[in-house]
């Protein structure tokens, strides 16, 4: 491409431009943070680093096979709708504790310390979009309850 002197000023003020949104569009998108999330029980606030896992294959895979599980480690499962689900502890080795939470971040329902291995299948009881599972025990020792709230990027915010 061939610019003239006249055509010059024009593309630097659309490079400027282009420079100027990107370098305030790149901290917005960095505020986004699907690692981070929190657990509103009467105990407090709760975070934890998640691993969040939205695909058929992702989901199958799940935490099977981990050794280990942080204390505020785990793993948000997302269905991208709400719907009734079912988890079973086939090839996991670790205890987890699974949070049953509707598409509006409101826990449903709790499944405490599944037993390692246990094919026997543990339901929502109610249709939810996300099942968070962390260290078996942890939800008993954080005082959390069906009717308390997680937060999370990928919870839909309320209308204003």
């Amino acid at each position: 491409m061939t610019l003239s002197a006249s055509g010059v000023m024009p593309f630097v003020r659309r490079s400027a431009a282009a420079l100027a949104i990107l370098l305030v569009a790149a901290p917005l998108a960095a505020c986004s943070d699907e690692g981070r999330l929190v657990l509103n029980s009467a105990t407090g606030a709760h975070e934890f680093h998640v691993e969040v896992v939205d695909t058929p294959e992702s989901r199958a895979q799940g935490l099977m096979f981990r050794q280990e599980l942080a204390d505020d480690a785990g793993m948000l499962f997302d269905f991208k709708q709400e719907r009734d689900v079912s988890f079973w502890m086939q090839n996991t080795f670790i205890p987890l504790d699974m949070i049953f939470v509707g598409a509006d971040g409101v826990i449903k329902s709790i499944h405490v310390n599944a037993h390692p291995h246990d094919t026997t299948s543990i339901p929502s009881g109610a249709p939810v979009q996300f099942v968070l599972e962390i260290p078996g025990g942890r939800s008993e020792a954080l005082g959390l309850k069906a009717g308390d709230t997680m937060e999370h990027d990928r919870v839909a915010k309320p209308a204003n």
